[in-house]
């Protein structure tokens, strides 16, 4: 590890408030130069102000770095560990000023982003460079690949909806549905990306696990937080619909788990939480929503694996994967994930 290039971690990810005046602000960072009324942005603000204006992304984060920089130091990588946020602080720019100051050349990036789509890869290589050209011989960033079939983070979503599902009788069981839920996105973001591919594969490896194979009768993947017009198709069902249908027929038991969120921020707090257990509650359906991976020990240790890999250069064959889809490259093609007709309206709920 001594001839690597790499000279410190930088944790990215999302951000969120952690208080009432933080929210608006905080909203308008992320709903910047997209058409969004007024009136969709105090819907959302409303939806924080439930939770006292704190967003539970920044506090899991934290709980992440530590975790971190535990596994790094078990593993001798003697790095240090920055962390920036896309729209709340510490914003990404603050941080890359803060490294330029130590003296930092090189680091490498884990997003906190499981699957490719224009919002959860390309648009923070995005982020990254305009970073960089805001403070002006900025370190160079080299982002982690995208790691939703790693063993680790299979294994630790398969562990963390075993759980729900042990919630149940065996008799339950029976007649169990579990909903994989992810965050939707248009069409025509889905349609120059793996995303639908990789949750796919995701969820079928998580179900396939021995964990979870045998405790459940029905499995589909299912979206939530859909934030555009009418008028634009999204990836569908939505959570909501798809409950309403799979009660129509005769669904009484369901777990939900958010197999596409790393965390269990404001998106699965409200829409799961709230919205998805109220509408089950009303229906009659017993309801049990799940950890996301990033609340698993396992996450850690995958996190360490994917630093390592990189600092030792290791082969395609040395590092670990799961299921048929192959390992993702370390770099993204210059297209990948592109969303060019518009850009994204991304639900401010995080």
């Amino acid at each position: 590890m001594s001839s690597s290039p790499y000279d410190a971690i930088l944790f990215l990810s999302f951000g969120g408030p952690e208080g009432m005046d933080d929210v608006m602000p905080f909203l308008a960072n992320v709903l910047r130069g997209k058409n969004v009324p007024e009136s969709r942005m105090k819907e959302v603000a409303h939806h924080y102000e439930q939770f006292g204006g704190v967003s539970p992304i920044n506090g899991q984060n934290r709980e992440l770095i530590r975790k971190l920089k535990a596994e790094l130091a078990q593993r001798k990588i003697d790095l240090p560990v920055y962390w920036g946020n896309r729209n709340w602080h510490p914003m990404l720019a603050d941080t890359l000023k803060e490294m330029k100051k130590d003296g930092i050349k090189q680091a490498l990036a884990f997003i906190t982003s499981a699957y490719s789509s224009y919002s959860g890869c390309r648009q923070y290589l995005e982020d990254i460079e305009k970073a960089r050209a805001e403070v002006g011989d900025a370190p160079q960033i080299d982002k982690l690949r995208v790691f939703y079939n790693h063993p680790d983070y299979i294994e630790a979503n398969a562990q963390n909806l075993a759980a729900g599902l042990d919630q149940f009788s065996p008799e339950e069981q029976k007649s169990l549905h579990i909903a994989f839920t992810a965050h939707s996105i248009p069409m025509g973001m889905a349609d120059n990306c793996e995303y639908q591919k990789q949750l796919l594969e995701a969820c079928r490896l998580v179900a396939e696990s021995p964990l979870v194979a045998n405790k459940f009768a029905t499995q589909a993947l299912v979206y939530q937080s859909r934030s555009g017009p009418a008028a634009q198709p999204w990836l569908e069902p939505d959570i909501l619909d798809h409950i309403k249908d799979m009660q129509g027929q005769g669904m009484t038991s369901l777990v939900v788990h958010p197999i596409g969120f790393v965390s269990d921020h404001m998106e699965v707090q409200y829409d799961l939480d709230t919205e998805a257990s109220n509408l089950a509650g009303e229906l009659g359906v017993k309801f049990v929503r799940t950890a996301t991976a990033g609340t698993n020990d396992l996450f850690a240790r995958m996190m360490g694996d994917l630093v390592q890999e990189r600092l030792q250069s290791l082969d395609v064959g040395e590092r670990k994967v799961v299921g048929t889809a192959g390992l993702a490259p370390d770099q993204c093609n210059p297209g990948c994930c592109a969303y060019t007709p518009a850009r994204p309206p991304q639900r401010a709920a995080t």
